[in-house]
């Protein structure tokens, strides 16, 4: 069938193809020796000499015109191309085979083909129409696949075919006969590895010299069936919610073949070959064909997740190329479906009354509450949520959900008392994490009783208040009485009576009367002592029952002590060293210290003992409440001295300490210090006070 797009007028001769133009509707396959259409040409001079050369191998035309298949062809491309040359004229006709569809199309349509081909309607020295080429063809090879023809002859020049495939990697897929323009495949192409080949054609004289061209030549790789359908994305996991409603999404398959796109050898359709398990029907799922997508074809009854063998199904899916059509390819995958479980089952009690027994003063888990639930364990439908709504109102009580088992576990968090309360009753309720679904509610099973029994123990007194705390003035007489505990037994209903003891008792400062429970001195209380931390002395007594076995409370005694000024100062250092030639002559300066608190240490009165003699040889001067200087008030030979000097605190009454001050005179020389001769001198102040008395008496 021929559509006529271009004719020529008939009111005169116009040389070429009376035709240049023609769109013919593809067939399923064009019949060896069968007429396609008729090409007229008129050189209008008789034709004389007229040959034809077609693109296409496989088709040529004949002296009449007729175009016709050298064989049965089933696969040709978009174009045909006709090449026309007589003694007085030459031309080129086109034939473009639509399919069905683009023959319906509108007009502007179809001639936008021509654009797409990529061919100018210009006339060309080189002609040289793309080229389809099947792959996966079987030898012989080199084959004939297309012809490059030149306008203007080919006498004396030569064809020349460049590109990929031919003089680059892939090298030698492709070649041309430099005579002819023939133009022949070496071996078989794989599409999915290269599908398209660009290369360039140009004639040469025979000193190589570029006559025409370069043009490009175009070569397609036809697509062939010979990949299966993959699937590349698994695995395949689907959800869907029980008691869906029919025609539910569940998951998309998605299946990837490697041939061409555009073709039915990669058309894919998909099937069901197999369901896991069968029940409650063999046919619980439905694959769109087309688009892979599954959804649910039972009613919401069946898709009841409790009910079920499993609610894991697994789905066999087969994906076929060529349309489904039985010469297909095929690939196959498994998807998994999980049917998930909605809350559609409320948790109950396994029993409407617990009981539990526990011992007073103990804390700790005291049941553990059962509860049965048919949703799925993995999820929020079935965990428990336990709350306690009545008999809590001292909050002594605690429930909690064991994540493993879901059991409610009951605790005591405030230790329970029985000599106050013997008995609890609770009232528990259980839900789960997720909410119900609407036409679903919490019944009566939902909610539980718990009857508690709490044992009475001998429990041990208690010291009121606890911890005890008094203030004593330090180095108070012993046997002094520093305060009496009480202790007091919780076990009322049984009147026992109680002892006390000494427990801790760090500095044994203290004792207690075993009956009434007087603490008095045993020892001298020190404030400075290293058992006291911060003024405080901290000491530990026990309160014993009568009880058997017999039950102890423990109580805590705090003494503050007061400061006594019972500490003398002290002084430091003890020790000077001065040069005998010294020029500054303050020897050191002193400091004083007192383990006493104010007011009974500083401001210190520093004092040296009265110097007798002609001269005095030294002075202290007061530089702060706590540190005074020693002064030489001359030059002294080198020995060793014993300056006595005496500090007072401030304490009411006062006490003073006397202190001798060593001061070694050394010889000093080029900033180096020589005492040691200065230790077989042993002067004090007392020997020469002595010496200078009794020069006196002599004279």
């Amino acid at each position: 069938q021929v559509l006529l797009l271009a004719c020529a007028e008939d009111l005169e001769c116009v040389p070429g193809f009376q035709q240049k133009v023609f769109y013919i509707e593809k067939p399923f396959e064009f019949t060896e020796d069968k007429l396609v259409l008729n090409l007229k040409f008129d050189d209008c001079k008789g034709n004389n000499k007229l040959n034809f050369e077609v693109s296409n191998p496989d088709f040529a035309v004949e002296l009449d015109g007729n175009l016709v298949a050298l064989k049965n062809v089933s696969e040709v491309g978009r174009a045909l191309f006709v090449h026309a040359r007589s003694e007085h004229a030459e031309d080129m006709a086109e034939i473009f085979i639509l399919e069905a569809n683009e023959k319906r199309g509108a007009l502007k349509e179809i001639l936008k083909l021509e654009g797409n081909l990529g061919i100018p309607r210009q006339k060309r020295a080189i002609l040289a129409t793309p080229i389809l080429i099947p792959e996966n063809q079987r030898p012989p090879f080199p084959r004939l696949v297309g012809k490059v023809i030149r306008s203007e002859g080919t006498e004396g020049v030569k064809f020349r075919l460049s590109g990929k495939g031919v003089d680059q990697d892939p090298k030698g897929i492709f070649r041309i006969n430099e005579m002819n323009g023939d133009v022949s495949v070496t071996r078989s192409l794989d599409r999915e590895a290269i599908a398209n080949y660009e290369l360039e054609v140009e004639v040469v004289d025979v000193s190589g010299k570029t006559m025409d061209g370069p043009v490009r030549l175009d070569i397609s790789v036809i697509d062939q069936n010979d990949n299966r359908p993959m699937f590349k994305e698994g695995p395949y996991v689907g959800h869907v919610m029980e008691g869906s409603a029919t025609g539910t999404t569940v998951m998309r398959m998605a299946a990837f073949d490697a041939d061409d796109a555009s073709t039915d050898n990669a058309l894919l359709r998909y099937n069901i070959l197999r369901q896991t398990p069968t029940k409650p029907s063999p046919n619980m799922f439905y694959i769109d064909p087309e688009k892979g997508d599954i959804v649910t074809v039972v009613s919401p009854a069946l898709l009841d997740r409790e009910t079920m063998e499993s609610p894991k199904y697994e789905l066999v899916i087969e994906a076929k190329d060529m349309g489904g059509m039985d010469v297909g390819l095929t690939g196959t995958a498994t998807a998994t479906i999980l049917i998930d479980d909605k809350n559609d089952h409320a948790p109950e009690f396994t029993k409407k009354e617990f009981q539990a027994t526990v011992k007073e003063g103990v804390t700790g888990v005291i049941v553990n509450l059962t509860v049965g639930d048919r949703d799925d364990p993995a999820t929020g439908a079935w965990r428990a949520v336990y709350s306690i709504i009545n008999g809590n109102p001292g909050q002594s009580f605690e429930i909690h959900t064991n994540p493993l088992t879901n059991e409610g576990m009951l605790s005591v968090v405030k230790p329970l008392d029985y000599e106050i309360s013997a008995f609890h009753t609770l009232l528990i309720k259980v839900e789960n994490e997720d909410p119900l679904i609407p036409d679903i509610a919490y019944g009566p099973s939902s909610t539980a009783t718990v009857q508690i029994t709490v044992e009475d123990v001998n429990e041990g007194p208690v010291f009121h208040p606890n911890p005890m705390a008094v203030t004593k003035q330090e180095n108070i007489p012993v046997g002094s009485v520093v305060l009496t505990v009480n202790a007091t037994d919780p076990d009322t209903l049984q009147h026992q009576t109680i002892r006390y003891s000494v427990h801790k008792d760090p500095a044994g400062w203290l004792e207690i009367n075993p009956t009434n429970g007087t603490v008095g001195t045993t020892a001298v209380l020190d404030r400075e002592s290293p058992f006291v931390h911060n003024n405080v002395y901290t000491a530990q007594f026990l309160a014993i029952d009568s009880g058997n076995p017999p039950a102890t409370g423990t109580g805590t005694l705090h003494i503050t002590l007061e400061d006594v000024n019972d500490n003398v100062p002290s002084l430091y250092p003890t020790l000077a060293k001065v040069c005998d030639d010294a020029k500054d002559l303050r020897v050191v300066v002193l400091g004083a210290s007192d383990k006493d608190l104010h007011p009974n240490t500083d401001p210190f009165k520093f004092e040296l003992s009265k110097q007798s003699g002609p001269e005095k040889l030294w002075r202290i001067n007061r530089l702060n409440n706590t540190h005074a200087q020693v002064i030489l008030l001359q030059n002294l030979k080198k020995a060793n001295y014993n300056i006595p000097i005496s500090v007072t605190d401030s304490g009411k009454p006062p006490l003073t300490n006397t202190t001798e001050l060593r001061l070694q005179v050394c010889t000093c020389k080029k900033s180096k210090m020589d005492c040691s001769a200065t230790d077989a001198l042993h002067v004090s102040l007392t020997l020469i006070l002595l010496s200078l008395l009794s020069l006196f008496c002599k004279s």
